[in-house]
């Protein structure tokens, strides 16, 4: 299968991924998974953006922790909801093209002719609001970018194992095949080595001169051919515990961005909201109103938000979240002991909880860490802020995704804590 992959400024990016939508009120990682087993599943990483969910593997030379390009593209044009963009890049040809703020081609090419095929096709549906391309091939209206001013060095839309079970033995087998891989490479000189040789004293002192005076001059000539260059250190791994959100921030700061939006509009019904990782959304049903009357008042109520027709009687308006300030933490204790002291505490609430163990695989390429991770899902009727002071006794904690159902009225709750 061929490489998905591009890099720039020594900094590896994912392309190539297969987006859809999420489905409301679904987490985005059972929704990947469930995707996964319907579509291929070879597709075994993922990530989330906007309400979307992108596919990649690790068989496309993608790993997990790496960035994805197109959530960089979609921020970079963040003013258009439709746009169409090809970037030039290591003489390969990186096509994007968002509709209505959902990504449609995440696509590398290695032939021009193909992507301007491709660009030409996709350029004669109405209603783009930009075009970028190439400045030599004179496309109307299109504008030359760049991909290096485009992609943010600090990306957080980064690639996670769809099974983290899965991701530790795919790194496994990996290691294996490198392993088997380099026995195959050396066996012969291995084999050469224990070969019984014949003595200096046997030689022709003129071969042997000879000799070495070929292996001399071979060596010069690869060392014209190729600049050996000092291999660069491998970026540090970057450890997810050692940039968290105060949890009672993150509670906070999702509690506002949801109530900002969840704002009274007459002859609309709101359905669900939803506080993720980068976006605030809300889910409005139209019942007697009109769009002209949503957008009217939801101008002057939501100012800044980003408003998605899913179809005529169905609109999502989103906010993307502030950042907020990190620190490091993670809990002392074991993955089996947090499971057991937490169950515990929602035992004493007679609340029903999800628990499960996973394990993230994080490397650089050289370096290999294993993270472990206890992941937590419950259903409440306590707003963030107060749900969250559960965890009081707890570090490494973090609030993956909270969502409000307006019918049950009930929250939600997606929580994960790094263990030792």
């Amino acid at each position: 299968m061929a490489s998905q992959i591009i890099s720039v400024n020594r900094k590896k990016y994912a392309v190539g991924l297969f987006w859809q939508p999420v489905k409301s009120g679904v987490s985005g990682r059972v929704y990947a998974r469930s995707l996964s087993h319907g579509v291929d599943r070879k597709l075994n990483l993922f990530t989330e953006y906007n309400m979307m969910v992108g596919l990649g593997s690790t068989r496309r030379g993608q790993s997990v922790g790496m960035r994805v390009a197109a959530a960089d593209v979609m921020d970079a044009f963040a003013e258009y909801t439709s746009f169409l963009a090809v970037f030039e890049i290591n003489k390969k040809f990186y096509l994007v093209a968002a509709r209505n703020g959902v990504l449609l081609e995440d696509k590398l090419f290695d032939s021009e002719d193909d992507v301007r095929a491709e660009y030409v096709k996709l350029s004669e549906i109405p209603d783009w609001g930009a075009f970028f391309a190439p400045g030599v091939w004179g496309m109307p209206r299109a504008i030359e970018y760049d991909l290096v001013d485009v992609l943010n060095a600090h990306n957080v839309v980064r690639l996670h194992p769809i099974s983290h079970v899965r991701a530790g033995f795919i790194s496994a087998v990996l290691l294996g095949v490198f392993l088997f891989g380099l026995f195959g490479i050396f066996r012969g000189s291995v084999v050469e080595m224990l070969s019984p040789r014949p003595s200096v004293a046997e030689l022709d002192p003129e071969l042997v001169a000879e000799y070495k005076r070929q292996i001399e001059e071979k060596n010069k000539e690869l060392d014209e051919q190729f600049e050996i260059q000092k291999q660069l250190p491998p970026e540090p791994i970057v450890m997810p515990y050692d940039f968290l959100p105060p949890v009672q921030d993150r509670a906070q700061l999702c509690y506002q961005a949801i109530g900002f939006l969840m704002q009274p509009i007459t002859g609309w019904v709101q359905t669900f909201a939803e506080c993720n990782e980068k976006y605030a959304i809300v889910e409005f049903k139209r019942g007697f109103g009109t769009l002209d009357e949503f957008y009217n008042i939801a101008t002057e109520l939501m100012p800044g938000a980003f408003v998605q027709e899913i179809n005529d009687d169905t609109l999502r308006v989103q906010a993307k979240l502030p950042e907020l300030k990190t620190v490091s933490s993670q809990d002392e204790r074991d993955a089996e002991t947090i499971v057991r002291d937490i169950t515990s505490v929602f035992q004493a609430t007679d609340k029903n909880l999800e628990t499960q163990i996973v394990v993230d695989t994080l490397t650089n390429g050289v370096d290999t860490v294993n993270l472990n991770i206890v992941e937590l899902q419950t259903e409440s009727k306590l707003v963030p802020q107060q749900f969250m002071q559960v965890f009081d006794d707890f570090g490494g904690v973090y609030l993956i995704n909270c969502t409000w159902d307006a019918a049950l009225r009930l929250w939600n709750y997606e929580v994960i804590i790094y263990a030792k």
